[in-house]
């Protein structure tokens, strides 16, 4: 008798803001089983934050997410990306102002495609915004991993500032643990 491990992992990977708050949110996803902030979308090789801010870069704040499909649906992920920013915001979540900042789905497959596409509509077609969704659906290029003062960030500095004001109150709104 053979004792094989057939847990089988997909990536996700979504920009919807400062990916720290997007982290914060993910990491209590059941069947999420890794979340990491980094970089994605643009033509820099090997950014730093620090170039990313500058918005000169092309890329995204996004977190990869690795998650078992038996545990839950990309379908899932999709619906806790839409609820956990404003998708109608071009360039922007809150304060945090430029292009790293956007509404993105970076697809992996064709499947992922065509699910992001169909529940860009149902969320569209359910009138929840008063504006249009500026989400944009592309497919996956390069991901490069933040500096590791990123990783964690909300778990890390419960304290800090950003922390207390803008992370906590939004794993609030959804219900989640701050």
């Amino acid at each position: 008798m053979t004792n094989e491990n057939t847990t089988q992992e997909e990536v996700a990977t979504f920009g919807a803001g400062c990916f720290w708050c997007v982290e914060a949110v993910f990491q209590q996803v059941p069947g999420v089983k890794s979340v990491t902030s980094g970089y994605k979308g643009g033509d820099t090789e090997n950014p730093t934050y620090q170039q990313v801010t500058t918005g000169k870069t092309g890329h995204a704040e996004v977190v990869r997410i690795v998650y078992d499909p038996s545990e839950v649906s990309f379908e899932t992920l999709l619906d806790v990306f839409w609820r956990a920013h404003d998708p109608t915001q071009l360039n922007r979540q809150g304060a945090d102002v430029g292009t790293q900042y956007r509404s993105v789905i970076f697809y992996h497959s064709e499947a992922q495609k065509e699910a992001a596409l169909a529940s860009r509509a149902k969320v569209e077609a359910a009138g929840r915004h008063n504006r249009p969704i500026v989400t944009q659906i592309v497919a996956a290029e390069e991901f490069y991993e933040a500096e590791d003062y990123h990783q964690n960030y909300f778990r890390n500095n419960p304290s800090a500032t950003y922390s207390r004001f803008v992370i906590a109150p939004k794993l609030e709104k959804l219900g989640l643990e701050p």
